[in-house]
């Protein structure tokens, strides 16, 4: 019996929360007040600078932009792969998701790809991270 008072005070507290949330609502939306905060991204910008975000936040990505950011021009991912322990495919990995966040790219020449940064995707995470602040 005990228990099963404490799953009726249970039940009835989830129920008491959600009627409040519901007047809440409705309070609301009656007299026209918007919420006190809101967000000033977008749900798709929100996305997208954390697509950019994540692709700077690993030890190896960063090390990636470092080397290639050393160098005006393409680096061939012979290069890339050579100044580190980690495997080619490991490399591989790694310079696909700097890509499709946008922040190297590349231009192939006969068997090889030579990368190069994207100065103005690096000025974006910049600026995503200033107006953070």
């Amino acid at each position: 019996m005990a228990s099963m008072n404490h799953a009726q005070a249970n039940s009835g507290s989830a129920s008491s929360v959600s009627v409040l949330n519901r007047q809440g609502v409705l309070g609301n939306a009656g007299v026209g007040v918007g919420p006190k905060f809101a967000p000033t991204l977008t749900e798709e910008e929100a996305v997208v600078h954390a697509r950019l975000l994540k692709a700077l936040a690993d030890p190896t990505r960063l090390r990636i932009l470092s080397l290639l950011s050393r160098h005006e021009g393409e680096v061939c991912v012979f290069e890339i792969v050579e100044s580190f322990t980690l495997e080619q495919p490991t490399i591989s990995h790694h310079l696909r998701i700097l890509r499709d966040a946008g922040l190297v790219d590349c231009r192939k020449k006969g068997l090889w790809a030579y990368y190069y940064v994207r100065r103005d995707a690096l000025k974006r995470a910049q600026e995503v991270i200033s107006e953070l602040a």
